[in-house]
């Protein structure tokens, strides 16, 4: 099943371009008539086209122009970048150029720079001298110098738009070209113009060197003023405050403050022991010499030291002596007097070193605040030398930056004295312009090709795009697509005399054997689309009056003649026209006697004698016809009428008019839906087709009838019949 799903998807992306060919091919002689008039149109206008002929003269702008002297800086301009041939592009391009060279050739006398007047603008003057009072509006009154700017506007239009300024990729070549009727015109003014450029460029920098070395001599004069007034302020500041070498009399101070600052670290860190030990003298207090001996900084002064190792010596040699001698010799006497002189040297000793210790503190103490005071008065002094030294290194910048400014500007001053009154040209040619002999423009030939051409596919779309847009039924495949609906037949278009109604009986006339072989193809699908059914009731309608549905169901009768025993009825109620065809009395009594039970089935039928066809008029036309449509007595009606007849044929009114086709169509086998080719639209169509389906109808398919077959030659049409299709004069179609 998916498989079938796809394969029909496939089927409907395919692009069908028969369909194409044959909107071709109809519209072919309108495709034809178009292409051909427009063709010939433009070949009279481009009899007219005045040649143009171009000529171009290229140029070569300079990368490094020569120069007397480099200064490039004040040209402002850098040549290596992008942006300079750029830049040198538009002033080729520029209204100045353009003014010059106009003025330089007189162009406005030329025939290319008249303006003539346009079809237009004519018009309009007609209209105004025609209709003066359209004319009120004011013109203003212009000077001389307005109306010459004005024309200088148009002129510069003109040239612009024949000017083509196009540089050569990837080089420093540049094309300038002309167009212009006169070949000698065009190359003289695409040389101009490179001359006109050259002689601006060259023109602009000798100006621009000029300007730049007046300013140079006027600025220099100043900034010498500027650079005598900063020596003159900076030598009496020198004086003022008499420097001789301020960088040694600041390196001086520095060195000082160094020093002092030195001593009186180290004079601090003296002090601060000095302080320490005589804060431990002070806690043991000054008579205890066996503690103050045991201090660090008692023990680690040198005599100290000294006296303590006399001490351990004269204590070693009583030692020695006590193991000889006893207490009482004079030896061990001798050594202790001796030991005791020592001991007492000792605590003199440490006594002493106390004192000193204190005094000594008292010195550096006066040391600190000398260094401190000392410390101070060389900061401020220190202070007022950099002071000094600041405003004497400014001044001294300042002497400085007006000295290099005013070298510089002395430099470039004297650079531009030297090539004020020389310079290189900015361009040169290296190919001049020449009036060419053969005209660039128009191509007529191609011209005229290419609107053929153009004309032709604008009319071939112009063909698809109506196509598209008709919305009308024209072929099976219409009727299948556009419709979703079997196609049961199509009747072709055959012209009737004027003033006449198409034959009734053209079935049965061998001089309508076309029409009378599509009828048959007709009825033959018919009857084998629908042999599930037991088709005995057939009825005929359409979307609208006048599609042939009256000519479709008496013709289908007629066929159906031919293979058994059929009823023609005329159930249009409203608007009956079988009676009329058949030539049958308007009196004659038909349905709506039969369905009211006036008359006799016998009385209310009519034999058509040439095709043996029953008919059943409408008979006596009543005042509701829907309502007696709807009677159960109609369906009594048509089920005696199936028992005498084989098929029965009923002619009923349009869908889209009134509801009697709805009615009717409940009570038959099958409904045949009528569309006029080419002339009722898809959109009734379908609501008459929905209106059926709502009514639980079965619609057994469509006929496609008045088909034009001169239109029609296609695959579609084939199949149906194929007999030649005849040529008559009278110009009504069957209706």
């Amino acid at each position: 099943m998916n498989q079938t799903n796809e394969n029909l998807n496939n089927n409907e992306e395919v692009i069908d371009l028969g369909s194409y060919f044959n909107i071709i091919k109809r519209a072919k002689w309108r495709i034809l008539s178009f292409a051909t008039v427009v063709t010939l149109l433009t070949i009279m206008v481009a009899l007219t086209l005045v040649p143009k002929y171009i000529a171009t003269a290229t140029l070569l702008i300079e990368a490094e122009q020569a120069k007397a002297v480099s200064f490039q800086e004040i040209y402002g301009l850098d040549s290596n970048k992008k942006e300079y041939y750029l830049t040198q592009f538009e002033v080729m391009k520029s209204d100045s150029i353009a003014r010059e060279v106009i003025t330089k050739l007189d162009l406005k006398s030329h025939e290319d720079f008249i303006n003539k007047p346009s079809v237009l603008g004519e018009f309009k003057t007609l209209v105004k001298e025609v209709f003066p009072f359209l004319n009120k509006k004011d013109l203003p009154i212009l000077t001389p110098q307005e109306k010459n700017d004005r024309e200088m506007l148009g002129l510069l239009a003109i040239f612009k738009s024949r000017l083509v300024i196009s540089p050569i990729r990837s080089t420093q070549l540049v094309n300038v070209s002309f167009e212009s009727s006169d070949p000698k015109l065009a190359a003289l003014v695409a040389n101009t113009v490179g001359e006109v450029y050259i002689d601006n460029q060259m023109r602009a920098k000798m100006g621009i060197t000029q300007q730049a070395s007046t300013w140079l001599n006027t600025r220099l004069s100043q900034l010498r003023i500027q650079l005598d007034g900063s020596e003159a302020r900076l030598q009496s500041y020198r004086e003022q405050q008499k420097l001789v070498d301020i960088e040694g009399i600041a390196g001086l101070a520095t060195q000082e403050l160094e020093q002092i600052s030195q001593q009186l670290i180290v004079a601090r860190n003296e002090q601060n022991n000095l302080q320490s030990i005589n804060r431990v003298i002070k806690e043991y207090g000054n008579d205890n010499i066996d503690l103050l001996g045991s201090m660090p900084e008692i023990t680690s002064h040198q005599v100290i030291q000294d006296v303590k190792r006399e001490v351990i010596l004269v204590e070693r040699k009583l030692s020695d002596l006590g193991e000889v001698y006893g207490s009482k010799h004079p030896k061990i006497i001798s050594a202790k007097a001796e030991l005791a002189t020592v001991k007492a040297n000792l605590n003199k000793q440490i006594k002493g070193l106390i004192t000193g210790i204190e005094k000594e503190l008292n010195r550096i103490t006066r040391t600190v605040s000398a260094l401190e005071r000392d410390l101070v008065k060389i900061r401020a002094e220190y202070q007022d030398i950099t002071r000094k030294e600041t405003q004497y290194n400014q001044l001294k910048r300042e002497v400085e930056t007006n000295r290099n400014i005013f070298n510089t500007f002395l430099s470039r001053s004297k650079e531009t004295e030297v090539t004020s009154d020389f310079s290189s040209a900015a361009a040169r040619f290296t190919d001049l312009a020449y009036a060419p002999r053969e005209p660039s423009k128009p191509s007529k030939v191609l011209i005229i090709i290419m609107s053929f051409i153009v004309s032709f596919g604008f009319a071939v779309v112009m063909s698809f795009v109506f196509d598209s847009l008709d919305d009308t039924v024209k072929t099976k495949s219409d009727v299948e697509g556009k419709l979703s609906q079997r196609m049961l037949g199509l009747l072709p278009y055959v012209k009737t005399p004027k003033n006449s109604f198409f034959p009734i009986h053209a079935y049965l006339d061998e001089q309508y054997r076309l029409f009378a072989e599509s009828v048959r193809t007709f009825r033959t699908s018919l009857l084998l689309t629908q042999l599930e059914r037991d088709l005995k009731v057939i009825a005929v309608t359409s979307s609208s009056p006048g599609e042939g549905k009256t000519t479709t169901s008496a013709n289908l009768a007629m066929s159906l003649a031919q293979m058994g025993k059929v009823l023609l009825i005329d159930a249009d109620l409203r608007k009956p026209s079988i009676a009329k065809r058949f030539d049958i009395p308007v009196f004659h009594p038909g349905l709506s006697n039969l369905i009211v039970g006036t008359e006799q089935l016998s009385e209310c039928v009519h034999i058509d004698e040439q095709s043996g066809v029953a008919i059943m008029p409408s008979g006596q036309i009543p005042g509701n016809p829907l309502e007696l449509l709807s009677n159960a007595r109609f369906s009594e009606v048509l089920d005696i009428l199936k028992t005498k007849y084989d098929h029965i044929v009923i002619d009923t009114p349009p869908t889209q008019a009134v509801s009697d086709a709805l009615v009717i169509a409940q009570n038959v086998d099958s409904v045949i839906y009528v569309v006029k080719s080419d002339i009722t639209r898809i959109k009734p169509i379908t609501a008459g087709i929905e209106r059926l389906f709502e009514a639980k109808a079965h619609v057994a398919g469509i006929v496609l009838n008045q088909v034009d077959m001169s239109k029609r030659k296609d695959e579609h049409s084939h199949g149906y019949y194929d007999y030649f299709d005849y040529s008559q004069k009278p110009e009504q179609s069957n209706a």
